[in-house]
């Protein structure tokens, strides 16, 4: 497993549109997943040590931004051959097991992953409504443990920031998790 971190926020950068199968049946695209306060795009997967560590936390700290306007959505893009515990009923399970409040879509090409320039899960890019990137840092003090109870809310802090002003804050801790499993070329 290689830790990595993520670069720093490229504030004003557009998203980029995608058009993927989600473990609700739905086909999920940009414009589908935007709320009218922003976006969070969320790069995770089963298997990680750093996701299972905030899976709860990110559960809470979604359903409280979609009260505020902005939806996430959460792209699934390792290759599952090599780790099972990605594969597309692991992601249909966790889905309902969590009751996430989100869509938890496939990137099976991993190709919307390269357009984003993900690096590792979790990943976190947060776009205000005109979907220009101004939020690319970590949940919490997180990392393959729970951070304490009392942690800074980054995340959450930052998105809320994004859905009040269109901007997101001038500093960021970048998120840290494994890297993403590419598939052989």
């Amino acid at each position: 497993m290689v830790s990595l971190t993520t670069p720093i926020c490229d504030f004003g950068w557009k998203a980029i549109d995608f058009d993927l199968p989600g473990t609700d049946g739905t086909r999920w695209n940009l414009q589908r997943a935007a709320g009218p306060n922003g976006l969070l795009v969320m790069f995770i997967c089963n298997h990680c040590p750093y996701v299972k560590a905030i899976l709860d936390r990110l559960v809470r700290d979604t359903k409280a931004l979609a009260e505020q306007g902005v939806n996430s959505i959460a792209i699934m893009s390792n290759d599952p051959s090599e780790y099972p515990e990605d594969s597309w009923e692991n992601m249909m399970k966790l889905s309902q097991d969590l009751a996430l409040p989100f869509p938890y879509v496939l990137d099976e090409s991993q190709a919307i992953a390269k357009a984003y320039g993900a690096v590792c899960t979790p990943d976190f890019f947060g776009f205000n409504n005109k979907m220009e990137l101004q939020y690319r840092g970590r949940l919490d003090a997180s990392r393959k443990e729970t951070a304490p109870a009392d942690a800074r809310r980054d995340l959450y802090e930052g998105m809320l920031e994004v859905a009040r002003t269109g901007r997101g804050p001038a500093e960021q801790i970048p998120s840290m998790g494994c890297s993403i499993k590419w598939k052989d070329a």
